[in-house]
């Protein structure tokens, strides 16, 4: 019993340490009311998570949803989506960052079962001069495998050369 409170204990002074990082307060342009989830904008890949053919979902929650990467890096990369279309992670409130945090780890137990990784990088490109290819924000789950890129510092700059694009499909 002890054992457990420890660790649930250390678990939230993990996310209080994770939230104490975030805007405290919305300036004036972000003063709008936050969009439901089930708000969207027209076209976008993300806020179209129910059809298959765009979207495969591995799991989800109330406020987001994990689908595979439709150019893996690795086989089990996935994505974790806002339902919402939220464009920047700071957009996000304190519900949401520990809502997707709390579905990454769910995501993270499946790949495990399936794809047996030795590590995982996690990476969010916000922004474009960050390499965001989609104006909706995701948060990439990456299994990794020792010898998968020949050098993993720095995070993954390319895809696995025997990671299928098609594989998500």
């Amino acid at each position: 019993m002890l054992i457990g409170q420890a660790l649930r204990d250390e678990r939230i002074k993990g996310l209080r340490r994770l939230i104490f990082f975030l805007p405290g307060r919305r300036g004036p342009a972000e003063n709008k009311p936050r969009p439901r989830p089930h708000e969207s904008a027209t076209g976008c890949l993300f806020c179209q998570p129910d059809d298959p053919s765009l979207n495969r979902i591995l799991c989800e929650n109330d406020l987001f949803y994990a689908r595979f990467d439709n150019f893996p890096a690795n086989p089990g990369h996935i994505e974790i989506v806002p339902r919402r279309h939220a464009v920047s992670f700071f957009e996000l409130d304190d519900e949401e960052v520990l809502s997707a945090y709390s579905l990454m780890r769910e995501a993270r137990k499946l790949i495990d079962e399936e794809h047996f990784p030795e590590a995982y990088t996690i990476g969010i490109n916000d922004g474009k001069a960050a390499g965001r290819s989609i104006d909706h924000l995701h948060i990439h789950l990456i299994p990794r495998h020792h010898g998968d890129v020949d050098d993993p510092r720095g995070g993954i700059r390319r895809a696995a050369p025997n990671a299928d694009p098609d594989a998500w499909q």
